[in-house]
């Protein structure tokens, strides 16, 4: 096996138990308060690789101004999606199902593409019209036509996922990469924090802190900003190098699985009969939706 192989699911591992932090950090301190922090480490983590990075690239235009563009928009976009993702998964979402209802987002980006002229193939309606039947059998509770409120916030942050990650497809190319994902982390925390003070902090502030100032808050703070954030961004980064892109997202799309094993084997989490056909009927429609051998289908990984 490819070290490149090897790089991208050790990501896509840390991705999934990603989930279990989000559901214990998010119940501890809020979804924003999480969001917020976690946001502003992964800028931390990646502060000295950053530093590192340029001094080694001092005589190489720096393009400040579309740094600074793409990181508002990138992270605006990361702020929506990542909150909208969290308050599901707070609302009772199992690990799994989240994890899978967010790799929806990787059936919008071609679509979303249509919209910017990109063209599309076969293969992706197909995997629209499979995802469709999944989402069916996950999110419809028996015998009933109602979705759950945390269902709707995980794919309307599969949504913004999709529109971050056009937004990174633009961007990417003309600027220096780990400037732009430092910048888009401190966007998104600096955003977050605002929603983290008038939801979280201004109700209860003497709460707030004595809960921050706890181990059972930050450990899955530390994961989610150390780990997800800045080494899961760069063994993604050393893991695509070498490697076709269709082949690199579809590794990356097992991080829906990971989610549901971590689930199960940390949370306890189980899935009805019903809700695991709906987790396989899309993660084939994933599958089946990368299956194009295009030069743009690079998809990189929200962290």
């Amino acid at each position: 096996m490819k070290k490149n192989v090897i790089f991208l699911l050790l990501a896509d591992l840390i991705w999934g138990a990603a989930f279990v932090a989000q559901r214990t950090g998010g119940d501890v301190v809020g979804a924003y308060s999480f969001n917020s922090i976690r946001n502003i480490m992964g800028f931390l983590v990646l502060l000295p690789i950053l530093l590192i990075g340029r001094r080694r690239k001092a005589q190489q235009p720096l393009q400040t101004g579309k740094i600074i563009l793409g990181g508002i928009i990138c992270g605006t976009a990361l702020f929506f999606a990542s909150n909208l993702q969290q308050l599901g998964i707070t609302m009772g979402s199992s690990v799994g199902k989240a994890g899978f209802l967010t790799a929806c987002y990787i059936l919008l980006v071609p679509i979303f593409g249509l919209v910017l002229g990109k063209k599309t193939h076969w293969n992706v309606l197909i995997g629209v019209f499979l995802a469709l039947i999944g989402l069916y059998f996950l999110c419809m509770t028996e015998g009933s036509f109602r979705v759950q409120t945390s269902d709707i916030l995980l794919l309307l942050s599969a949504v913004s996922f999709a529109v971050q990650i056009l937004a990174i497809d633009h961007f990417a190319p003309q600027v220096d990469a780990i400037f732009l994902s430092a910048l888009e982390f401190l966007v998104c925390g600096i955003e977050s924090a605002i929603p983290m003070f008038l939801f979280d902090i201004a109700p209860a502030p003497q709460s707030w802190l004595h809960v921050l100032a706890s181990w059972e808050a930050w450990i899955p703070l530390l994961y989610a900003g150390i780990c997800s954030s800045g080494i899961a961004y760069t063994l993604q980064t050393a893991g695509q190098r070498g490697l076709h892109p269709t082949v690199a997202s579809l590794i990356m799309s097992l991080e829906s699985v990971f989610s549901i094993l971590f689930g199960w084997l940390l949370l306890h989490e189980r899935l009805s009969s019903r809700e695991i056909a709906g987790c396989i009927t899309i993660f084939v429609a994933v599958t089946i939706a990368q299956l194009v051998p295009s030069e743009k289908d690079r998809i990189t990984e929200p962290a």
